[in-house]
């Protein structure tokens, strides 16, 4: 159906570039005064669970102002200015509650930091002593203990302790880099490539932790590059780029050293090992339910190592994550133009602020990089994205022009653009245009079950090339059975053809797959009330706007809620009165 062809675009888009959130910018919210402990307390963790950790924060301080020496308050108050970055407080946190079993690994690694930054590298190391430490703790100690001893002079023992570290299998890619790292600092070549390479053949960590791969790969291509191995440095990006599909990092340094660009080494001092460490271990726990404990480790990185790229675009990843966009955009902005990072940063902040009705500053950001970039596809398809969400269907419709006018020859990849442009043009009505780009991207792409959904029901909405058109979009249905939206487009094809008892039956299953959807409650309804289910049909009818429907679509629900639908027999009858009348 047109609804649903419409529904989640940018979801769509984001499946061809690059992840959307979903929230409205939070409003920057001011504590209130609290009158009790509990009161600060209660609305601190309210204010904690919803990520908004500036506000907790402040009132994490009014609980502690109560009652300054309540342990959980404090362990509430150390893990939330880690969360937040604010390293020296957390520091003076730690402090406080040094000898607390509970958040051991938070202060012993939040010391060991701040031992790193002021290059005590004894202290570092005792304060890497875990009573009873699980086998990420002793990773994360062992490797950051092993920087410290880099740090004292003593790399050959530092080497050692590194491969002196047992542990479960999913160790062996981490050990291997960072000896590769040591080895690299320290001027022993040999060894250095020994380990790089051991650590790029370690294909299966690489897969399981492939932030850290992308680090060595970008390493060991530096370490190439530095010792006159530039074509050996750009063999090792270009199937780096293989087996990270979509890294845009890795295309730009490739990119920059063809055009003659060096490339510095990733590591350079003990307290940037120990700061990689962090950031090693943060990207590969930075999965779903643990990005805000992934953060923290992030955030113990980006202490040892101010300003860090590579660390701000995972930190404003993590926060897009938690629907934090005004912190997100903040630290988006924060990675410079050099950045190999900066357009994938730029892509992504655009796309934030169209998500959270900022579209025109999200087109600023969109047409700065056009020009930039003109050859980058992600970027025309996300500036149409943006178009298409305000219903501007012929900006949307010329961007797509412009960047398929500049493909000498079209692929299979290229038949995003194609569906993009076929949405716009038939929203124009110009379906004269539409319907080629529609099968230009089918064959470019045969079966490609979007455009199958979406030329098929427009065909079917068209009355035109009935069978053809319903075929589509059952082999569209048959291809993503679990997709609620395509589903309900067949339904809703059933249900324009007159074939209700078949509507009634696909739909029922649509809104299993899409409970909360407006649109697909307002079709099922209709159907019911086709077939002579009139109850079920108002109950669907007011559980459509109970899912908040577009306000034309709210006065269409509402409307037939009071008088209902005319049936196939009604109609009839009316026609026949008419007919006696005239």
């Amino acid at each position: 159906m047109q609804a649903a062809k419409m529904t989640r675009l940018i979801a769509l888009l984001a499946a061809g570039t690059i992840l959307m959130t979903t929230s409205a910018f939070a409003k920057k919210e001011e504590p209130v005064k609290a009158g009790s402990f509990a009161g600060a307390y209660l609305a601190g963790r309210i204010a904690a669970s919803d990520n908004n950790v500036d506000l907790a924060i402040s009132y994490f301080k009014q609980a502690l102002g109560f009652e300054p020496d309540n342990v959980s308050m404090q362990q509430d108050m150390l893990l939330t200015l880690l969360s937040a970055g604010e390293f020296k407080d957390a520091v003076k946190q730690a402090k406080r509650l040094k000898g607390n079993a509970d958040v051991e690994r938070y202060i012993r690694l939040t010391l060991a930091s701040d031992a790193f930054i002021k290059k005590n590298y004894i202290g570092a190391k005792s304060e890497l002593e875990f009573s009873d430490p699980s086998d990420m703790d002793k990773l994360s100690s062992g490797l950051m203990g092993a920087w410290a001893t880099f740090g004292r002079g003593n790399t050959k023992g530092a080497i050692q302790e590194v491969k002196d570290l047992l542990g479960p299998v999913w160790y062996d890619l981490f050990l291997s880099y960072h000896m590769a790292l040591m080895n690299d600092l320290a001027g022993h070549k040999d060894e250095a490539e020994r380990y790089y390479k051991q650590a790029l053949n370690d294909r299966q960590g690489g897969a399981a932790a492939p932030d850290t791969y992308e680090r060595i790969i970008i390493s060991y291509a530096s370490f190439q590059l530095r010792n006159d191995k530039r074509d050996e440095a750009l063999a090792t990006l270009r199937e780096g780029e293989k087996m990270l599909t979509g890294r845009d990092a890795l295309k730009n340094i490739r990119q920059r050293i063809e055009d003659g660009s060096s490339l510095d080494m990733v590591i350079k001092t003990p307290q940037e090992g120990a700061s990689e460490v962090l950031y090693d271990l943060g990207t590969a726990i930075n999965r779903g339910g643990a990005e805000a404990f992934a953060r923290i480790f992030l955030q113990l990185s980006e202490a040892m190592r101010p300003h860090n790229d590579t660390i701000l675009f995972q930190l404003a990843d993590i926060s897009s994550k938690l629907e934090e966009n005004n912190r997100a955009i903040d630290i988006y902005q924060e990675i410079p133009v050099k950045s190999p990072y900066y357009r994938d940063a730029e892509l992504r902040l655009a796309l934030i602020l169209a998500d959270t009705g900022k579209s025109e500053e999200a087109i600023r950001h969109l047409s700065a990089l056009e020009k930039e970039f003109p050859e980058d596809q992600r970027i025309s398809m996300a500036m149409t994205g943006v178009y298409m969400q305000d219903k501007a269907y012929d900006k949307a419709a010329a961007v797509m022009d412009r960047a398929i006018s500049r493909i000498p020859h079209l692929e299979q990849e290229n038949w995003l653009m194609l569906y993009q442009r076929g949405m716009a043009e038939e929203r124009l009505k110009e379906w004269d245009k539409a319907e080629p780009d529609f099968r230009k991207a089918l064959e470019l792409y045969p079966n490609q079950p979007q455009v199958l959904n979406y030329l098929g029901y427009s065909l079917i909405d068209r009355n035109e090339k009935l069978d053809e058109a319903l075929n589509m979009v059952k082999k569209a249905a048959e291809l993503r059975a679990q997709d609620g939206y395509i589903v309900d487009s067949l339904g809703w094809a059933y249900y324009k053809l007159g074939r209700y008892d078949e509507a009634v039956k696909t739909l029922e299953n649509a809104v299993k797959l899409r409970p909360e959807d407006a649109t697909i409650n307002d079709h099922l309804g209709d159907a019911y009330w086709m077939v002579g289910r009139k109850l079920e049909a108002t109950f669907q009818w007011n559980h459509a706007i109970a899912g908040k429907p577009e306000p034309e679509e709210l006065t269409k629900i509402q409307e037939k809620l009071k008088s209902g639908l005319k049936t196939p027999a009604l109609e009839k009858s009316a026609e026949k009165t008419d007919s006696k009348q005239n």
